[in-house]
């Protein structure tokens, strides 16, 4: 029986998916900074305030991507 006969199954609201995918970007973006930040704190054992400057990741991109 598909969802369309079947009583039983619920009509889902119009906004649970738009708000699935809104929720697993922030908890994906929240754990890229988390691990971001807990990497080089923790494990570089820098300054906090450097993990979110443009040069720090400036200069990770030349390290990664250099010819």
């Amino acid at each position: 029986m598909t969802e369309k006969n079947n009583p039983e199954v619920k009509h889902r609201a119009w906004w649970v998916v738009p708000l699935r995918i809104v929720l697993i970007l922030l908890f994906f973006a929240a754990a890229l900074i988390g691990g971001a930040i807990a990497g080089y704190v923790v494990l570089g054992k820098q300054d906090i305030h450097d993990v979110l400057d443009w040069s720090t990741w400036r200069h990770v991109f030349d390290l990664v991507f250099a010819p």
